[in-house]
């Protein structure tokens, strides 16, 4: 028999072998899998790659150096393919190259163990010194060459803030947009792209609103504070509200209006507060200002702004309950999280309702409330439009209707209040909506705040089942024209697209294309022929295909592809199924979210930070749905809080099927996410002509990695991010949100960080600037966030620049 084993190699090379063992299970696995996504119809790679690497072990196993050599040409072979799939894109690079990397590296440290041969050492020794250079190149190509190309230039300055009631009040932050416009602009200078730098803490104030035991991995309060004369407003996760001195932050008074930790519906939150003050009342006189929230457990609460104590002309006691008229329903399915809107002195406010639980949900109403007294004005039902106040005794606001669980703007001159509106209860299933639901769900609707009737309405989805609810603010601004500044407004939403429609009318002042939609899916009757899309500016990427695949190693990589191969993707609005998983991309996170976009008016440019991620989705069963346990809030089988992404295992009760959301489509042990980077970026857009003038990944590495291990890399991915932006009069854009913990100011010019801090928890908050004293500050809420999986704190930080600066 003939021995295969060299028997003459040097004693070592039994770590060769082992390193031979590990090269042949790794390759079997890639030959597994790898034919497996060949059958589906995918890349070959994966399984050639295999059948190397088990060539490769098989003869490092029986000690020889031709081992090395087999690898050393699947590695070139493998990089001249990634290069060929990817280009010279660092981040999609990476995975396909690093761990291959390293293991040449073990593969050329073998070969002394192996040989006494002196030219094979020495091409040894070339191989690593090769393989040092490309690693190199590679880097080069990461940090260099992959940056964001050179921004355009700032367009001229040719806008003006000629509507009164638009305006940022100078030193003050009155609305939780900045005003009711909702800009997220500040025409102070002090702080500008030359002293940024200098830029440090001034005061950090405490909410002391934590989480117990009970509502861990609920919290994520979101907030964005007023600034009225010499006062901070806020309120914290679970709606105590605050006064802090502003140049202090210095406690003046709180307000607890005891919400219990049952009423969380899926996040413990509260974006803001609303400011009042009551015209033609003697200034001294109690709650002649008022500061008015809404709350987890569904009602509007109005204390006087300089002592916090509630007003008792104002609904019983200083509060309401939004609850009057509603079916009865579980604590948490009926919330308030958003800051409520006043214009004309009524009182606007929507709610969320708790998604996916029940067909059968509470109303989605939206409802006015007179803001000195509290009485109902009005309330919008969308499918009983005859009814002007509360329902007739026995009856109720009708069930499951969309609701408006975001932030509205206003138009204190038209009169109008902008509602951007969600979708009807039970997001994934569309067969039961009534004919209004589908005309308005998913839409913008402008309401004659007087009245409450509808005005106008603009639909951005049509017969939505993508859970792509508008989360943004609507921004108003002057729009030019041929014949003069038109009023007008900025639309962004969830599927990227950015719109742009006259305020007045809701016309499109930019084009606006039906195009073909995917058929198909387990409502086929259902599903749109076309879809609205905006021809004025997406954030939307490509579609995606096997490349955008990504993973920490080719195994990674090739569980994706597989997964990608099986799921059901037709692109853009891809019908959802039950056979199979479908991808939705993007996500239900965005495009834009709750955080909306920021406007300079002046020099016509909007801002708008956005994820940029799919989600890997299934509905289910019936039957299996309730075998895995999956109640609504509320349901004796023990439908509660629970943690985890929105739709990951709702029951969508009195529907054929639950709902199970891959949220950001992340694999099951790693928790890295499928698609490659980056998975958030930050755009500035020509407010004239929708033009790019800037686009960058927005969020470092340095708190996300394998495991849920934090990397620690400063380098830009491009992380998923929750909260707005802030622009400046002095060139800056200041801005949370992503999931590194980092505050930081862009140069609006070029895009480039140009200062940053660390923050004690997550930044998903929209920060606020104002000035007190001849001093401009910048506030953030470290608030964190469950969801996004950053650290929860309770911490206000105010920055300035040092005194004398």
């Amino acid at each position: 028999m003939v021995n295969l084993v060299r028997e003459d190699a040097p004693r070592a090379a039994w770590l060769a072998q082992i390193l031979g063992g590990a090269f042949a299970l790794i390759g079997a696995i890639l030959t597994i899998g790898g034919l497996w996504l060949l059958i589906l119809g995918g890349s070959p790679y994966y399984v050639l790659a295999g059948l190397g690497l088990m060539a490769s072990g098989a003869l490092l196993l029986l000690k020889r150096v031709t081992g090395v050599w087999v690898y050393g040409a699947l590695f070139v072979a493998t990089l001249v393919w990634a290069l060929w799939e990817v280009g010279l894109r660092g981040w999609p690079l990476l995975p396909r190259v690093i761990a291959p990397a390293v293991l040449l590296v073990l593969a050329l440290a073998c070969t002394p163990l192996l040989t006494t041969s002196r030219s094979a050492r020495r091409a040894a020794l070339g191989g690593f010194i090769g393989f040092v250079a490309v690693m190199a190149v590679g880097f080069l190509t990461l940090f260099v060459v992959d940056r964001p190309a050179s921004p355009q230039a700032l367009p001229d300055p040719r806008f003006s803030m000629t509507e009164p009631s638009l305006l940022s009040a100078g030193a003050d932050w009155p609305a939780y947009g900045g005003t009711y416009g909702a800009r997220r602009y500040s025409p102070l200078t002090q702080i500008n792209a030359k002293n940024v730098g200098k830029l440090e803490r001034a005061w950090v104030a405490h909410t002391g609103d934590l989480p117990s035991e009970a509502a861990k991995g609920k919290y994520g309060a979101e907030t964005t504070p007023l600034k009225v004369g010499n006062s901070l407003y806020l309120c914290s996760a679970k709606n105590i509200m605050m006064s802090l001195d502003p140049a202090t932050g210095k406690e003046r008074w709180r307000y607890d209006p005891k919400v219990l930790d049952e009423s969380i519906p899926y996040t413990a939150a509260c974006r803001g507060v609303a400011y009042y003050a009551v015209p033609g009342v003697d200034p001294a006189a109690q709650c002649s200002t008022r500061i008015i929230e809404g709350t987890l457990d569904g009602r509007l609460i109005a204390v006087d702004a300089r002592t916090g104590v509630p007003c008792p002309g104002f609904g019983q006691n200083g509060q309401v309950s939004i609850k009057i008229g509603m079916t009865p329903s579980a604590p948490g399915m009926v919330s308030i999280t958003s800051a409520p809107t006043i214009v004309r002195g009524v009182v606007v406010t929507g709610h969320q309702v708790l998604d996916g639980q029940m067909r059968a949900a509470p109303s989605g109403v939206v409802q006015g409330f007179d803001a000195v007294t509290g009485t109902l004005r009005w309330a919008w039902d969308m499918t009983r439009p005859d009814l002007t106040g509360y329902p007739p005794p026995g009856q109720t606001w009708t069930p499951g209707t969309p609701n408006m669980w975001t932030t509205a703007s206003g138009d204190e001159a038209l009169g109008l209040v902008y509602l951007p509106m969600g979708n009807s209860a039970v997001d994934y299933w569309s067969s039961m909506r009534s004919e209004a639901e589908k005309r308005y769900s998913t839409s913008l609707v402008a309401l004659d705040v007087t009245t409450g009737k509808p005005t106008w309405s603009f639909q951005t989805v049509h017969n939505d089942v993508w859970d792509y609810d508008l989360g943004s603010q609507a921004t108003l601004v002057d729009y030019p024209s041929p014949a003069g500044s038109i009023p007008a407004l900025i639309l962004p939403s969830k599927q990227g697209d950015i719109y742009v429609l006259d305020r007045r009318t809701g016309k499109p002042l930019t084009p606006v294309e039906e195009r073909p939609a995917p058929q198909g899916g387990v409502e086929p009757t259902q599903r749109a022929r076309t879809q609205p899309f905006s021809l004025f500016h997406t954030l939307r990427k490509p579609d995606l295909t096997e490349k955008s695949m990504w993973g920490m190693s080719p195994i990674d990589q090739m569980v994706c592809r597989i997964q990608f191969k099986r799921a059901s993707y037709k692109g853009f609005y891809t019908p959802p199924t039950v056979d199979q998983r479908w991808i939705q991309y993007p996500g239900y996170n965005g495009g834009s979210d709750w955080g909306g976009v920021a406007i300079d008016p002046q020099r016509g440019v909007i801002v708008a930070n956005y994820n940029d991620m799919p989600n890997y989705n299934r509905l289910v069963p019936r039957a299996e749905a309730d075998r895995k346990g999956w109640a609504p809030r509320g349901d004796a089988r023990g439908g509660g809080m629970k943690g985890g992404a929105e739709g990951a295992g709702d029951p969508q009760a009195g529907t054929p099927y639950g709902i199970d959301v891959n949220a950001g489509w992340r694999l099951p042990v790693t928790g890295l996410l499928c698609k490659e980077p980056p998975y958030g970026g930050i755009r500035a857009i020509d407010m004239a002509t929708g033009k790019t003038l800037w686009d960058r990944p927005f969020g470092t590495a340095r708190k996300n990695g394998p495991f849920g291990v934090a990397s620690h890399m400063p380098f830009e991915i491009g992380t998923p991010n929750n909260g707005g932006a802030v622009v400046t009069a002095g060139g800056l854009v200041f801005i949370a949100a992503a999931t590194d913990d980092l505050i930081r100011a862009i140069d609006l010019k070029t895009g480039k960080t140009v200062w940053k801090d660390v923050l004690p928890a997550g930044g998903q908050a929209t920060p606020m600037t104002y000035e007190v004293g001849g001093r401009q500050y910048l506030v953030i809420m470290a608030g964190g966030h469950h969801f996004m999986e950053t650290p929860v704190g309770d911490a206000v930080i105010a920055y300035a620049l040092p005194d004398g600066s």
